[in-house]
């Protein structure tokens, strides 16, 4: 090598050194703003829930169509989980959030026309709500997918599972305000109408921010190696490579199935409680700490995971931790005057079970690197939707009718209160299967992170290269 080349080389080095890796401090802002409206779509999903037997009777209709209002997000999201994952991964970031931001704000407003007089159909007033569900639906899948590209594109290798969290966990925190807000805003059903106006504010303000403050959908310099490979690879070749990943699918299948579970828990709670004499406030309660615990869980593993690098271990532990409080949870309820009880367990569920959340996205990108960030994360939560759609129906078909309880707090409707006994369990031994199937068999490399070390083990080598040609 000639003392032209060496010169070029260090030139190009130096530039390359300077403009590598590069981080900006409106990626906080990005990060706020996804928060913003992930926390508002799950407020818009959980809005009845907590208050199904009034709804039920405010707008005359059975728990039955109230419960839809929440599996419809799972119904919606499953086609459309793909069509977003390609959204996310060809057209980019920044249209994914704010198609996504649209889209709820404008399902969060045509919720209120149920209760508009002007706009009355009557008994008919039931489908504004459906259908404003439908629309806030469309903008989950959007926005639930935006977290791991929003770590990858932004912040450095050593944040990254922590934005993950934080953009991760905006979801059941959503979960958390719509299990306190809800019984607070609604002790009786004439109230509906102001709850749907306070839930349609976060929706306005995070659509707004979206439209107005973000700007480019990469920044122009990447923070990491990975993030110059983070849409490497086109969709549907990054969808076949992910179907012929075993230990990608043994994820999918797990995480997924645990999405689904815990969506259940979420959308159900209310109603399993009220059979058996706890009010609607305890029942939020229940979902708040369930919850708190599960936001404290997953900023508590995520700074671990971020200094130790421990995915496959930590998601283990908290999974089999998980499954057992599930199985407390399902005995303790079957019980009147446990109210402590259940507070524990529903805290050590929500611990354990919401702190793999975040992770699991995580580990989900290193099984499966290069292929991109969205469809990676995408296809397990249509996984979790499809796993969520058959468990609510099954669940609700081992309900058992109990129209005789006078001790139940639950608004009846014209079939009568429900006995969740049977729903539990399954529930809960389901968890425990699923937990035991991904201690034994997931296995995986953590690829994104090899690729990261191999590719500054190389800038090393050529740095010491350079350094050992003598000057011309």
């Amino acid at each position: 090598m000639d003392g032209a080349e060496v010169a070029s080389l260090l030139g190009e080095r130096g530039q390359g050194q300077l403009a590598q890796f590069k981080t900006y401090r409106r990626r906080w802002f990005l990060l706020a703003v996804v928060c913003l409206l992930n926390c508002s779509n799950a407020m818009q999903w959980l809005t009845f829930a907590p208050v199904a037997d009034k709804t039920a009777v405010y707008f005359h209709i059975s728990l039955e169509m109230v419960n839809w209002l929440s599996i419809v997000y799972l119904l919606v999201s499953i086609p459309f989980g793909l069509v977003a994952t390609w959204v996310l991964d060809s057209v980019g970031l920044r249209c994914s959030v704010i198609l996504s931001a649209w889209l709820n704000m404008t399902g969060s407003i045509i919720r209120i026309f149920s209760v508009l007089n002007f706009l009355s159909l009557g008994s008919q007033n039931y489908w504004y709500l459906f259908i404003g569900q439908c629309f806030c639906a469309l903008a989950q899948p959007l926005v639930i997918f935006s977290p791991t590209k929003l770590a990858a594109l932004w912040f450095p290798d050593h944040q990254r599972a922590t934005a993950n969290m934080i953009a991760s966990m905006s979801n059941p925190l959503g979960i958390l305000i719509a299990n306190v807000l809800s019984p607070a805003l609604v002790p009786e059903g004439k109230h509906i109408p102001l709850m749907l106006g306070v839930y349609a504010i976060p929706s306005v303000t995070a659509c707004a921010l979206a439209t107005v403050g973000i700007h480019e959908k990469v920044p122009p310099t990447p923070p990491s190696v990975s993030a110059t490979n983070s849409t490497s690879q086109p969709f549907l070749t990054g969808l076949k490579m992910l179907l012929r990943n075993k230990p990608y699918l043994i994820l999918a299948l797990c995480f997924g199935g645990g999405i689904g579970m815990f969506t259940c828990f979420s959308a159900l709670l209310e109603q399993i409680l009220c059979e058996k004499e706890y009010s609607n406030e305890f029942a939020g309660l229940n979902g708040a700490l369930f919850t708190v615990c599960g936001l404290l869980g997953a900023f508590l593993l995520g700074l671990y995971v971020d200094r130790t690098r421990k995915f496959i271990e930590s998601t283990k532990i908290c999974f089999c931790l998980s499954a057992l409080a599930s199985i407390m949870f399902a005995v303790t309820s079957r019980f009147r005057h446990q109210a402590v009880t259940l507070a524990v367990t529903s805290s050590l569920f929500g611990f354990f079970g919401f702190a793999i959340y975040p992770i699991a996205m995580e580990l989900a990108v290193e099984c499966s690197y290069p292929v991109g960030e969205g469809t990676s994360t995408g296809l397990i939560f249509v996984a979790s939707q499809i796993e969520g759609v058959i468990l609510m129906i099954l669940l609700q078909a081992l309900t058992v009718h109990v129209s005789e309880d006078t001790s139940s707090t639950c608004a009846l409707d014209q079939d009568g209160a429900l006995d969740w006994t049977n729903p539990v369990l399954v529930l809960a031994g389901l968890c425990s299967a699923v937990a035991c199937f991904y201690v034994i068999f997931f296995h995986t490399d953590y690829k994104r992170l090899h690729a990261e070390t191999n590719s500054g083990d190389l800038v090393k080598a050529e740095d010491a290269a350079i350094a050992d040609v003598p000057e011309a």
